[in-house]
């Protein structure tokens, strides 16, 4: 059972009879439907047919070593039972710590919404261009973690860059000018803890798309992760040694609608825990996307608006916010 004072003080009122183990049973009617990629024998068609129909697939083949990414999973449970004050004290930059909210907004403002708005998650973020610079040398489980992490990255721009590439053939864009729309300088990773709660419809992370280019899933063996396709929602099974890559909202302006970034969220889990370690990749600072749907944006106009919307309305809107709607 989790110390209860590694949870941020809101989360603590959960069961305190939380289970240990979780049975992989609970999963049995998880329909795996999202379309399968092989990495190393890329069907485009395939492929372009998982981006226009779901904007989302489960990755094969991909050659991330397997120990990697149970080392790193491993690691992060470590990091995360840490007290919440530590990890207040700890992690402030350029790794930081998040409760309550997803990352994009300052932690605690989902707070002012009420406590029923609460996305039931805290996590890490890690701008890999940076970690490096993270002072955690003087303690063995942080300069783990920190090597772990830039190991993982190193492997998460190549599957990024491979993947990218594919996609920009796949739409016929012209490959120089679309270098720019994907920087492996941008990336980051986002370590997400979702405790169990004694209810069982809470949310680890409300309905949402994401921002970036292209999102790198690995998950534990708890399921949670649901896809919004067709008005329904379809729970996407967790198979270990598999990545899951979820195209995002600046790949669904690259592509001009062609390819999808879809809503999803997270739902937590009764009386169990479950862990997720996401890389999420950006077009290059000031890179500006262009397409007919579109007004000229760089991510960075997008973020703004974004945060803006988040602080004024208290969601996100997104590219609805960029669009060019025709008379």
């Amino acid at each position: 059972m989790s110390n209860l004072g590694s949870y941020p003080p809101a989360f603590r009122h959960q069961n305190k009879e939380q289970s240990q183990k979780y049975d992989p049973a609970d999963e049995e009617d998880s329909l795996d439907l999202i379309p399968l990629i092989d990495l190393q024998c890329i069907r485009l068609d395939k492929l372009g047919e998982a981006c226009k129909e779901w904007g989302m697939f489960r990755l094969v083949n991909h050659q991330v070593p397997l120990t990697l990414m149970n080392q790193l999973q491993e690691q992060a449970k470590k990091v995360f039972s840490l007290s919440f004050e530590s990890k207040q004290r700890l992690f402030t930059s350029p790794v930081s710590y998040f409760w309550g909210t997803p990352a994009l907004t300052p932690s605690g403002t989902a707070l002012s919404r009420g406590p029923n708005n609460i996305n039931w998650v805290e996590g890490f973020n890690v701008p890999l261009s940076q970690v490096s610079q993270f002072q955690a040398d003087e303690d063995p489980m942080l300069r783990s973690f920190r090597l772990l992490l830039e190991e993982y990255g190193r492997h998460m721009g190549r599957l990024a860059k491979t993947l990218f590439e594919a996609m920009v053939k796949n739409l016929n864009l012209d490959s120089e000018e679309s270098k720019s729309n994907l920087s492996e300088s941008t990336g980051y990773v986002r370590a997400y803890r979702y405790p169990g709660l004694p209810e069982t419809e809470a949310l680890g992370m409300e309905l949402h798309t994401d921002s970036s280019v292209l999102s790198i899933l690995n998950q534990d063996i708890v399921g949670g992760l649901e896809l919004f396709k067709d008005d329904k929602w379809f729970k996407v099974k967790p198979i270990p040694g598999t990545m899951i890559i979820n195209l995002g909202d600046m790949m669904q302006a690259i592509s001009n609608d062609e390819y999808m970034s879809p809503k999803h969220r997270v739902k937590a889990k009764k009386q169990v825990e479950r862990f997720s370690i996401c890389y999420f990749v950006f077009p290059e600072e000031g890179s500006v996307i262009r397409s007919s749907n579109y007004k000229p944006f760089t991510y960075s106009d997008f973020r703004a608006q974004v945060q803006d919307d988040i602080k004024t309305l208290g969601y996100k809107v997104g590219l609805e916010r960029f669009k060019i709607h025709q008379d």
